[in-house]
């Protein structure tokens, strides 16, 4: 897979900001068969940084049932499944995935 474009999903959350703001850990929605070098060197080559370790964790999808016919029909089916990695940086290396959101703290704090 080295050899292909990986696309690389920042997850962007609550709790994806906290960490990227107190640990240095970003977190992204990667392809399923990509594995923690691969991954490593993929953000090293998009965004120009030094990874220093990468956790990954496989995302169950949830159930779901729809209702059709005037509710007389059911229908199962799950969402499908996929990878989240958590890149951690090397100590003063960002990337810009919050920028806009901190920009607009900004704006505001300065208006005030």
């Amino acid at each position: 897979m080295s050899s292909k474009q990986v696309l690389l999903q920042p997850r962007i959350s609550e709790k994806s900001y906290a960490l990227a703001e107190s640990d240095n850990v970003y977190v992204f929605k990667v392809p399923m068969d990509l594995s923690k070098p691969a991954i490593a060197s993929a953000v090293e080559a998009q965004f120009g940084v030094a990874v220093t370790k990468v956790n990954t964790t496989v995302v169950k999808g949830k159930a779901k049932r729809t209702l059709r016919k005037g509710g007389r029909r059911q229908e199962h089916g799950r969402q499908t499944d996929f990878k989240k990695a958590y890149i951690t940086l090397k100590e003063g290396d960002k990337i810009p995935i919050f920028k806009a959101e901190e920009d607009e703290t900004n704006k505001k704090a300065e208006s005030k």
